[in-house]
């Protein structure tokens, strides 16, 4: 299986509820080395840029001001196949629809405030740590 990294980031209503530890504990448990991690507020430039693939839908502009309500915490983790195995530990988008044992399973009843957001491809991770790291925030090997 090949090593792969991916963004992971607690949202404000994540960061809010004191759950940003579990969140950490739980992908450092699966095996995921974390590479980068820093908390940071989003500025709307930047939820804008984020979400860009959302732009011109009906929830687009909803994403944005959560997501800049309060600091949210990044982290870049690497691990085997770790693009596909985040988005399974964190379960499906609405978090009333996702099973327990999920990240938002356990945490969140709502489809906007569920905890974490994970990339869903190779392409999505590239564009979106761009957002929230600089290359050189990121520990190449340890």
């Amino acid at each position: 299986m090949p090593l792969e990294r991916t963004l992971v980031v607690v949202k404000p209503d994540g960061v809010r509820r004191g759950l940003v530890g579990e969140v950490i504990s739980r992908f450092e448990r699966k095996g995921f080395r974390l590479k980068a991690l820093k908390m940071t507020w989003m500025t709307r430039e930047q939820a804008e840029q984020f979400y860009e693939v959302h732009r011109g839908k009906p929830f687009y502009e909803e994403l944005v001001k959560f997501v800049t309500s309060g600091p949210v915490v990044a982290m870049i983790l690497e691990g085997e196949s770790a693009i596909s195995v985040a988005r399974i530990m964190i379960g499906v988008t609405d978090g009333r629809k996702a099973q327990p044992g999920t990240i938002r399973g356990d945490y969140s009843l709502s489809i906007l405030e569920n905890i974490v957001h994970a990339s869903d491809s190779e392409e999505s991770f590239y564009r979106e740590y761009k957002v929230l790291f600089s290359d050189l925030e990121v520990v190449s090997d340890y």
